[in-house]
């Protein structure tokens, strides 16, 4: 006996009997039937795009994403699956028409397994609900608010947005109750055109936010626009053309605004000091003249005043003027083979100037002069314009216009 404890052979022999003894057992464990509850077990449509292509539907409303089983099978297979290893299938495809309807759905088991050697002994739920809806599309504004702040002396347009509108595509139930699509947007201290891509939410009328579930969206981003515009106050004014006396310096101009709040782009802005609404000769008024002009704009940029004119009002202070009797009247650049005849013997002029000047001239020292060149050829009996003189004192002039009669022909 001895002899055959310490065989090798003898222990090999042994060996091999508790090896096959122990194969048994496994074998006849794992052939044993056994059952398993799997939960949350995933939830798959099938034929879902099918339906959609053919009969522009689609299903909504699912009642439930996951189900619970009981599957009864050899352990060796029941055993060793979790939830993720099985799928719950509805087949979809062969609907055609639109309701709330229940079906059944199988179990899909991993590759490799027959289905035959497995039994789903129990389901929950044992059926599937879900609703069939016709698809259909709709197109929504696309609105939005800037939420930031602006830098000091910049002000900003309406924001807009591109693409301006979104085509949304869904059921109908979810489809109706959509208004807009809203954007929000911005950002601290903008000195300049604001841009970004950003998303955007679906509105409903009372400004609720909408729920995209089965929608499809033409856009999931739009392009928002901030357009940034230069602040400026310029002031509006006028050219002085002096003479008869009055200069700039003894010349009042009152303009009413006086300065017109403009928005526009810094480029154009930047450079703008002045608007000059017109250019009022002093020699064409006595004391005082008012007059209302249209403000001149470039059309590229925005009036945040509101007006359109501006009333301007000129007065000449510490002058005066006098009417003076001028019988010294002549013209100048008469056509060659022409002559001109003077049939005035005498006009009134005014003459403005200080009291002192007014009181020291003479009605001989002032001329009245037609300048002809214009006639050409002309004939007949006309009433030109003259430019009045002074001879031997300054700062003193005529104001208003002046005419005198002549008669050319040919010499």
């Amino acid at each position: 006996m001895r002899k055959i404890y310490n065989s090798r052979a003898f222990w090999g022999i042994v060996s091999l009997l508790i090896s096959l003894a122990i194969w048994v057992y496994v074998t006849s464990i794992q052939a044993d039937e056994y059952t398993n509850t799997f939960h949350n077990v995933r939830l798959e449509i099938v034929g879902e795009e099918n339906l959609k292509n053919s009969k522009n539907m689609v299903i909504t409303d699912l009642d439930t994403n996951t189900v619970t089983v009981e599957i009864i099978g050899p352990r060796r297979l029941v055993g060793s699956w979790d939830s993720n290893d099985l799928v719950a299938r509805v087949d979809v495809s062969k609907l055609s028409r639109s309701a709330f309807t229940s079906q059944q759905y199988y179990i899909a088991y991993p590759d490799g397994v027959d289905p035959s050697s497995v039994t789903v002994n129990r389901k929950s739920p044992e059926t599937i609900s879900f609703m069939v809806s016709p698809l259909n599309s709709k197109t929504v504004q696309v609105r939005g608010s800037f939420d930031g702040s602006l830098a000091e002396g910049f002000t900003a347009e309406a924001p807009y947005f591109e693409p301006s509108v979104i085509t949304v595509s869904g059921p109908d139930s979810y489809l109706k109750d959509i208004s807009y699509a809203w954007v929000t947007f911005g950002q601290e201290n903008v000195e300049s055109t604001y841009k970004v891509d950003t998303g955007f939410v679906l509105m409903d009328e009372q400004g609720e936010e909408c729920s995209t579930s089965y929608l499809t969206l033409s856009d999931d981003v739009v392009t928002a626009t901030l357009p940034l515009m230069l602040v400026k106050d310029i002031p509006l004014v006028v050219d002085l053309i002096e003479g008869s006396g009055a200069t700039s310096a003894n010349t009042k101009v009152t303009v009413e605004p006086s300065t017109l709040t403009l928005a526009g782009d810094s480029a154009l802005l930047s450079g703008m000091n002045k608007i000059i609404l017109a250019t009022i000769d002093l020699t064409d008024f006595a004391a005082s003249h008012t007059e209302t002009y249209t403000i001149p704009l470039d059309n590229e940029l925005k009036n945040l005043t509101g007006v359109a004119e501006a009333v301007v009002t000129v007065e000449v202070v510490g002058l005066s003027t006098e009417t003076y009797r001028v019988r010294n009247i002549s013209c100048t650049n008469v056509t060659e083979g022409f002559e001109a005849e003077i049939i005035s013997k005498g006009i009134n002029v005014t003459m403005r100037g200080t009291e002192e000047k007014l009181a020291q001239l003479q009605a001989e020292q002032i001329r009245a002069v037609a300048d002809l060149t214009d006639y050409n050829e002309s004939t007949g009996q006309f009433m030109p314009e003259v430019k009045i003189f002074v001879d031997g004192m300054t700062d003193v002039g005529a104001i208003g216009d002046n005419t005198i009669s002549i008669e050319i022909r040919k010499s």
